[in-house]
């Protein structure tokens, strides 16, 4: 079963804002914002952290779109959207920049309706410490009607610090400017954005607006709402993008709790580089938390990674995913088993080196199939662990991804894998065949049918290749299948049974 991995979750406070200070050299201090969020929504440790980011810039949309002048990118947890985040950073690593202001978005502070600036010199991760730009911050306090110094609002908000490793890893000397904006009133964000690009217009500055998508739709609802406000903030036009984001509010989607967690950020940020130049918005890049490889399709938060630059308009490209079910004719190549067996020992290694794991994508249309499979670790001929997907409800390169993570932390019968043990490890992938139900046990053919139990909501498998692999004849096969599933070895005769066939491709065939 396609089970969420353990993550720890976020439990935000709501404060109560009792010392807005608005304006004044002396204001500021030399207070530096330490790591809040280190080891929750990133690795904690600097050299997890450094490979995570490195994984997910060598994957990132490899494009030209322009130098942007501002970004949308999550701010969610690496493990989930670390892919799309880079995508956006990607787009700017081969530029310079002299400062990147960071919006955030309040998630937890009612009743804060100003624009807060952080009161101090640096923010803190366990990359270091990144310099703010303490004259651009005296510049937007007094060019800001609603900006005001507050160092609660910083506290305990993570859109702003998630941004931060990436801009340490791709700029390690650039200065920051931190902002969280209270809410996401169209007048309060319009007139931020305005004094915003007022104070950058002498300055070799980016915009990055920290944003989530939609928040606990379905899979395939949440793609529908997240390309129209994907679209609609793409155009520019900050009327436009509101009325969008009402509309599909109104339309009564089950789940869906807010179309975009930054939705200030975002109108700040399409002002301010209106105000730069900007003419052209481009889309780089989608996905939700369904596509993680420890995600569900239940309920998803989705990803968006856009930029804003000047210039000859750039054709846009399809970057969401299909929601259709139809099946293409399936044959796998030698060169598709060998993507799925490269994808699953990265997945793997991925998890180990940083906490985080891969994003399935840029797979041929073959493996976009939906299709059970099974993932088995063996070391030295011995099983190290093994765990399938069933239902043919998800893409097959998701599948095996996700279940190599499975196979090697979460099956019950081992310790989770170790990295030094990965180096050992062969990789057995098995994708299944539709099951079906038998009338008799006769019907079952040894080394060809996997086998499926079901009796008193009790269930067990196995692959095809396990009787050849045991010796064992039809009535052992049955009875230990049911010893599997918890049943009496004679149960088999008064059970449902399924059989399935499977192609079964390992490492070694391709060495």
């Amino acid at each position: 079963m396609r089970t969420k991995f353990f993550y720890l979750v976020l439990i935000m406070t709501t404060f109560n804002l009792t010392n807005n200070v608005h304006c004044g050299g002396n204001n500021l201090n030399t207070k530096i914002r330490r790591a809040a969020f280190a080891g929750q929504f990133y690795p904690a440790d600097s050299s997890k952290l450094t490979k995570a980011i490195d994984y997910f810039l060598d994957d990132a949309v490899k494009d030209d779109f322009g130098k942007p002048i501002a970004l949308i990118a999550p701010h969610a947890g690496y493990i989930y959207a670390g892919q799309i985040i880079a995508d956006s950073y990607n787009q700017i690593k081969n530029y310079k920049y002299d400062l990147i202001v960071i919006l955030g978005t309040n998630h937890t502070t009612a009743g804060f309706n100003k624009i807060g600036i952080y009161p101090g010199t640096g923010f803190q991760t366990p990359l270091g410490i990144s310099e703010i730009d303490t004259q651009a911050a005296e510049e937007l306090i007094k060019e800001g009607s609603d900006c005001v110094y507050n160092e609660e609002i910083h506290s305990k908000e993570h859109s702003v610090e998630v941004q931060i490793p990436f801009i340490q890893h791709i700029f390690p000397n650039v200065k920051i400017l931190p902002v969280v904006i209270g809410e996401s009133n169209i007048k309060l964000c319009a007139n931020f954005g305005n004094a915003l690009s007022k104070i950058l217009k002498n300055r070799n500055a980016l915009i990055i607006a920290s944003s989530d998508l939609s928040h606990y739709p379905a899979f395939e609802d949440a793609i529908n709402v997240d390309k129209k406000t994907l679209e609609a903030a793409s155009s520019l036009n900050t009327e436009y993008f509101e009325k969008e984001i009402s509309t599909n509010m109104s339309e009564d989607i089950s789940n869906l709790v807010t179309c975009a967690c930054g939705e200030g950020p975002i109108i700040a940020a399409m002002t301010a580089a209106k105000g730069l130049g900007a003419n052209n918005g481009i889309i780089v890049s989608y996905a939700n938390s369904g596509n993680c490889l420890i995600g569900n399709r239940q309920k998803v938060v989705g990803y968006g990674s856009v930029i804003f630059s000047s210039g000859n308009e750039k054709h846009q490209k399809d970057v969401f995913p299909e929601v259709s079910s139809e099946q293409k004719i399936f044959e796998l190549k030698d060169s598709d088993k060998k993507s799925l067996l490269t994808f699953t020992r990265r997945s793997i290694r991925q998890y180990l080196e940083t906490e985080t794991v891969p994003l399935a994508r840029g797979f041929n249309a073959m493996l976009e199939n939906k299709l059970g499979a099974f993932v088995t670790l063996r070391i030295k001929g011995e099983l190290r662990g093994c765990i399938g997907y069933m239902q043919e409800d998800l893409p097959l390169c998701e599948v095996v991804g996700s279940m190599a993570i499975q196979s090697a932390f979460n099956d019950s019968r081992f310790y989770p894998l170790t990295l030094d043990e990965l180096l050992k490890t062969q990789i057995e992938i098995s994708v299944l065949t539709p099951y079906k139900l038998i009338g008799s046990s006769d019907e079952i053919v040894l080394g060809r049918d996997g086998v499926v139990i079901r009796k008193n909501n009790r269930q067990a498998v196995f692959l095809p290749q396990v009787a050849t692999e045991m010796n064992w004849n039809k009535e052992q096969l049955l009875e230990n299948l049911c010893r599997k599933a918890g049943l009496q070895s004679d149960d088999w005769k008064d059970a449902q049974l399924f059989t399935f066939q499977a192609e079964v491709f390992e490492e070694s065939e391709f060495r």
